[in-house]
């Protein structure tokens, strides 16, 4: 008896893993985030216990601190996709999605390109929907407290940032332009990872289906 439990134990899970690839081959988006650890993920060691899992999100509560996707899907390095997640914001959280970006063990990361997420620290007011301080978005597009979904598409050169459906940022990065102060390196043409940011103490910000769509 124990060994016919145990096969079909295991029959289930074969099945519904199965199951699971098709639906991802059959529409192209594949999860980075299961929902129930941080399994695929790499928090740096500047606040060890920022980044925790709960009621199947990505919670982010503390000083500053960022973890980086370094999991299996596409070797963690990603030139062409479509990035989407769905985001509550708590009120003062400040937070971000890097995109083209690398692990890296503390400070602010050195590449990539920062989605801002930010409905009511007023202290910044670039607000959720910027492409930090190189497209930024002055008014408040969704409130606190409210799971809204967060889009980000990378195609050649070109930014897309969509909140809840609609697009409210566009960039082409062009290969000669200088980036701003504070020399990021900031070049969509080296791929790499996806990283969530915790900006400081006060921050506080869920993130929860968190999918990409790898592009050709």
């Amino acid at each position: 008896m124990k060994k016919l439990i145990s096969f079909t134990a295991v029959a289930s899970m074969a099945i519904a893993l199965f199951t699971a690839r098709a639906d991802e081959a059959k529409d192209g988006w594949i999860s980075l985030f299961n929902g129930k650890d941080l399994s695929g993920w790499k928090a740096n060691e500047e606040n060890p216990g920022v980044f925790t899992v709960q009621d199947g999100a990505l919670r982010i509560k503390g000083g500053r601190a960022h973890i980086f996707y370094a999991g299996d899907v596409h070797g963690a390095k990603f030139r062409n996709f479509e990035f989407k997640a769905k985001v509550m914001t708590k009120k003062n959280a400040n937070s971000g999605i890097y995109f083209a970006t690398a692990y890296q063990k503390n400070g602010w990361p050195a590449k990539g390109y920062e989605c801002q997420v930010n409905n009511s620290f007023d202290a910044d007011p670039r607000r959720t929907g910027s492409l930090y301080a190189i497209k930024d978005v002055k008014e408040k597009l969704v409130p606190d407290d409210q799971w809204f979904d967060y889009y980000i598409k990378v195609v050649g050169d070109n930014v897309t940032i969509a909140i809840n459906g609609k697009t409210v940022t566009e960039y082409t990065e062009k290969s000669t332009e200088q980036r701003d102060a504070d020399k990021q390196e900031r070049w969509i043409k080296d791929g790499g990872t996806f990283a969530f940011q915790a900006h400081d103490p006060g921050c506080e910000v869920l993130y929860k289906d968190i999918q990409v769509k790898p592009l050709p």
